[in-house]
């Protein structure tokens, strides 16, 4: 049974092994009628490249800045980020493409409710500290609080409100 099996393996092996060599260079062909003759196989032809026509560009989508903290929108068409930085209040000024701006009003001050106390809400006046407004009171948690922001022009006696904000601030 053994033997069998190993002429039958030897034969398809035999018969195999032909099949993957290279076909002749050339091939006779008699015809009936008339005399032989020996044509040679042409080679093959190249693959042919597929020009690949570029693409147009996409047009690329430019995120817009991300403020940090929670984002105020202002009625001048700018923006404000309010956002706690060292447990105090940092108010941020950007311009109309969220990019970072000058302050444009003297001082802030803020108001927020205090749970741990029966003497009322917690206030913080924001002065001037490079490009942004920082609280002098520090923000203590849990930050999930409405926080009133008012902004104000000029100095002492002479200070307007400007702008006020009732911010639902959480971080």
């Amino acid at each position: 049974m053994k033997s069998l099996l190993a002429v039958i393996c030897l034969l398809t092996g035999a018969t195999l092994l032909p099949a993957e060599t290279t076909p002749p260079k050339s091939v006779i062909t008699i015809k009936p009628d008339g005399p032989a003759t020996i044509a040679t196989p042409t080679p093959p032809a190249a693959p042919v490249k597929a020009t690949v026509k570029a693409k147009p560009e996409a047009k690329k989508v430019v995120e817009e800045p991300k403020i940090p903290g929670v984002t105020i929108a202002r009625a001048n068409g700018t923006f404000l980020g309010l956002e706690v930085v060292g447990a105090n209040f940092k108010l941020s000024f950007y311009d109309a493409k969220k990019k970072p701006a000058a302050v444009d009003v003297t001082r802030a001050t803020a108001r927020w409710p205090n749970p741990r106390s029966v003497t009322g809400p917690n206030r913080a006046v924001l002065n001037p500290s490079g490009n942004a407004l920082v609280g002098n009171k520090p923000v203590l948690p849990p930050l999930n609080f409405t926080v009133n922001i008012t902004l104000l022009q000029g100095e002492g006696e002479e200070g307007k409100v400007v702008e006020n904000f009732n911010v639902p601030f959480h971080s």
